[in-house]
């Protein structure tokens, strides 16, 4: 009888722990899993449905805090960047582990060599398990050491909410790969962000007798006449002296004339939404009249020729000294410009990124970021169970508002606070991203959180939270002034169609942009551009159309056109 009590005892024992665990786990309301298949999952066979297993030893779902029962390690690659260098005792380490109970088996590769590190890892097939900070992971699929992740979105339920909700469909088909999937969980953005634009004088500027008060509707044609005012008014040699050695300039305006250059050239592609077409862009007028523009700055004055082979600070110094009036620049750099300046009267402006022929367009179209590969090691070491519960733990911390949160900024209460609308503001004894710049603490540096491993992706209120008064305007004037543009869809090139693509691209483009520079400083003649046409030709300009095409004519019923 007593035998016979205790089997009973612990029967029901095990029935009440299988009923607190099914309670606790999953959905919006902690149940396990998700059954229903990702809408952008691949074509292969998606794995069985959550409810087809034992309850899971975590908890998980849809804005609940992933937390496995017994501790587990996960191996992970680490870019190392030298602006906030990798410390084994930063807080954002014991703050994941005290909230989920994981830890990280850290591969550390210093930023400027982690892609070559990446590329050795993955096609020895020693890759860590979880190999964030991807930006592109398309030569990694042939060699079969990645994961098809879109097979396995479905048991990611935070992920498919910011799917589902932001209307993430188009924006994820230009991760597709030739065989329909995708290899990597981008960092996903509720919408785009502000991304680089010119940095004025605003007190030269309204000087010169500039209306600031409407440029949020100026094209480049508006943004030429203001400078020449400036040049005018202040006798100076250039306006306009640029860093990065005007590949950003080049890459926001060529969006503009509806052409690529500078950051943005890539393949020299664009689609044309009305044929569904792809066509070779820079050998057109448009080409044509968007070098022209830069040409006319340059030989009129307004734009320094050494903007496209000067050092950054070079130009910067230009800048700060009052020498120049103009610099292209994102906003991250904006508070350090202003303290940098040697005219205590200095005033900066952000202006609006001008349009052009083209529209008024946003230069960002991408809602997406750089993105997490995951090794085939972690499916083959771990198994499909356990390998589903690391892609919960990858859902809560890279997906969930709170894991988004806390890899942005901290612990609440500790780096922190929050007020009733939900409002972070940042201990003023740590400095981040421009705010409490006479902080002695940094939140990257010193505490490990709002760095680019795990601090990307979210909603708008999140993004925000981390920009000035000053960003957020300059943000708004974007959302609010320019018009969104369309996704152009992948060309799904196989392995070794791509290889043939790649074959025409580098020397075609190679080409290009040594013209780009000849025709914008004056050492190549506007005359000359029939020549540079034919040559383009020649490269293989229209082999690179044709080939796109074909390839987007056997694959464009799997992207919906």
């Amino acid at each position: 009888m007593k035998r016979f009590s205790r089997a009973m005892g612990l029967i029901l024992s095990v029935i009440m722990v299988m009923f607190v665990m099914a309670a606790c786990s999953g959905n919006n309301n902690g149940k396990s899993g998700n059954n229903e298949a990702s809408p952008t999952a691949g074509n292969g066979a998606a794995s069985p449905a959550a409810s087809d297993k034992p309850a899971e030893d975590y908890t998980f779902g849809e804005d609940v805090m992933f937390h496995a029962n017994e501790p587990v390690k996960y191996s992970m690659m680490f870019s190392d960047n030298e602006g906030y260098p990798y410390k084994e005792d930063w807080r954002i380490w014991s703050a994941i582990k005290e909230k989920t109970n994981v830890s990280f088996d850290l591969s550390v590769v210093a930023r400027t060599e982690y892609e070559n590190q990446k590329s050795l890892l993955v096609n020895s097939g020693d890759a860590p398990y979880i190999i964030p900070k991807t930006y592109d992971e398309t030569a990694f699929v042939a060699g079969g050491q990645i994961v098809p992740i879109s097979d396995y979105v479905q048991y990611m339920p935070n992920y498919q909410k910011a799917v589902k909700t932001w209307g993430m469909e188009n924006d994820l088909k230009v991760k597709m790969q030739a065989d329909g999937k995708y290899y990597v969980l981008p960092g996903m953005w509720e919408a785009p962000g502000g991304g680089y634009s010119f940095v004025i004088r605003k007190d030269i500027f309204e000087k010169a007798g500039v209306d600031l008060s409407k440029e949020t509707s100026w094209t480049y044609e508006d943004f030429y006449a203001a400078m020449k005012k400036v040049k005018e008014f202040t006798g100076k040699k250039y306006v306009f002296s640029d860093q990065s050695k005007g590949e950003s300039t080049l890459n926001i305006a060529a969006v503009e004339y509806g052409v690529t250059a500078g950051w943005g050239k890539a393949n020299g592609m664009r689609f044309n939404q009305d044929s569904k077409q792809f066509e070779f862009a820079d050998n057109t007028q448009d080409f044509k009249d968007y070098v022209s523009y830069f040409n006319k700055l340059v030989t009129e004055g307004l734009m320094d020729p050494e903007s496209f082979t000067q050092e950054d600070d070079a130009a910067k110094a230009k800048f700060y000294k009052g020498d120049t009036y103009v610099i292209n620049a994102n906003y991250q750099v904006f508070t350090d410009f202003q303290t940098k300046m040697e005219d205590p009267g200095a005033e900066l402006m952000m202006i609006t990124p001008p349009g052009g022929p083209k529209g008024q367009l946003q230069v960002e179209n991408s809602r997406l970021e750089n993105g997490i590969m995951i090794s085939k090691n972690a499916l083959k070491d771990l198994g499909e169970e356990k390998f589903i519960e690391m892609l919960r733990f990858v859902d809560w911390l890279w997906y969930s508002d709170e894991g988004q949160t806390l890899s942005l900024w901290g612990v609440e209460g500790e780096t922190y606070t929050k007020d009733a609308s939900g409002k972070i503001t940042l201990n003023s004894d740590i400095t981040y991203n421009g705010m409490n710049p006479t902080a002695t603490k940094k939140l990257n540096a010193d505490y490990g959180f709002g760095g680019g491993v795990f601090a990307y992706g979210g909603t708008t209120k999140l993004r925000q939270s981390k920009m000035t008064e000053g960003e957020i305007d300059f943000n708004n004037r974007i959302l609010n002034n320019r018009q969104a543009r369309p996704v152009s869809p992948p060309i799904m090139a196989t392995a070794d169609e791509s290889e043939q693509l790649n074959l025409i691209s580098k020397p075609l483009m190679d080409y290009v942009s040594t013209m780009t520079l000849k025709f914008i400083t004056g050492q190549e003649k506007m005359d000359n551009f029939d020549s540079y046409v034919k040559q383009t030709q020649a490269n293989g300009s229209d082999r690179y159309s044709q080939m796109a095409n074909e390839i987007f004519g056997k694959t464009k019923s799997i992207l919906g056109y």
